[in-house]
């Protein structure tokens, strides 16, 4: 187990995430056609942390889910949450009465939840349901992801060779192009939506107070940033193109309530597009500066990528 400062649950950490798609979708939009989300302003490209979180979960999950303390809470396996907190009640030998429920046995099962789910301990919950389990806040929490400049999202069309029905295999007299000349339709349209290029930016904070509540440890947070290198590579898909960490960078804390303000720490890093360049298509179009030569006093920053 590494520890070093920017895996010690007891100080605060602020970081950036730098992460790039290459013709693919980084997260759709529902309320558009699954079209990449944009800011219709500015035309930059986003991606809600909700996004992000479920790719932390599903690595967490992938790696570590057989652990006791491993587990995740809001998987995307059809499992109800109610039935989950219905476990720390039976765990714990207590009979769960809905809303009348005694506080005192809301924060058993609460510290129950948080002992065995690691995105509970990490992200916090809502879980004041039917089986009411309490409210966790998390100590980790992310912003939105926005492109350092602006997208185009293209909807293109793909065919398929194969049909889906039956009957579309039949002749039809007097058919369409799509028909052969023996037979019924041949050919199946679609559409795809991607961007060609988009390097995102997020940031993120990590809270210590409510990691004492929590009970994150080392290791959790060890696996957190690990998550955040790595998870890229174990969520692809045809849709979202090619993914990748591009920068990981920590500015710890010697302390609890930290050293400076979190957006004067942010502004120490920099991101430009060359300037021959008018449309970025590669990682190696932009130019990225760190200025951890004028870190305030009692900051310390770990680059993990980048």
């Amino acid at each position: 187990m590494s520890n070093e400062i920017y895996t010690d649950p007891a100080k605060r950490h602020d970081f950036v995430l730098l992460f790039d798609v290459t013709d693919g979708n980084p997260n759709g939009d529902p309320d558009a056609g699954n079209l990449p989300r944009v800011d219709p302003e500015t035309m930059q490209g986003i991606v809600t942390d909700v996004c992000l979180k479920r790719k932390v979960r599903n690595w967490i999950d992938i790696t570590n889910g057989s652990e006791a303390n491993k587990k995740i809470y809001v998987q995307n396996k059809g499992i109800a949450l109610n039935d989950l907190h219905q476990r720390a009640y039976k765990d714990l030998d207590i009979k769960p009465t809905g809303s009348k429920q005694k506080r005192d046995d809301v924060e058993k099962t609460r510290q129950w939840m948080c002992q065995n789910f690691y995105d509970i301990r990490m992200f916090g919950a809502v879980m004041t349901t039917q089986v009411n389990c309490g409210q966790v806040r998390g100590p980790v929490q992310m912003t939105f992801a926005r492109s350092l400049d602006p997208v185009v999202p293209l909807d293109v069309s793909i065919t398929r060779v194969a049909i889906t029905r039956s009957q579309d295999a039949e002749f039809v007299e007097g058919g369409s192009s799509d028909d052969s000349e023996s037979g019924g339709k041949t050919t199946e349209m679609g559409r795809k939506a991607l961007l060609p290029y988009g390097l995102y930016k997020g940031v993120g904070f990590f809270t210590p107070h409510f990691a004492r509540d929590t009970g994150v440890s080392a290791e959790d947070l060890s696996l957190f940033w690990q998550a955040l290198q790595q998870m890229w590579d174990l969520d692809h898909s045809a849709s979202r193109g090619l993914m990748a960490c591009r920068g990981l960078y920590i500015f710890s804390h010697d302390n609890g309530l930290g050293n400076a303000p979190a957006h004067a720490l942010f502004d120490k890093l920099t991101v430009k597009l060359s300037s021959e360049i008018e449309a970025p298509r590669q990682f190696g179009d932009y130019t990225v500066t760190v200025q951890d030569g004028s870190l305030p006093e009692g900051i310390t920053l770990t680059r993990l990528v980048g």
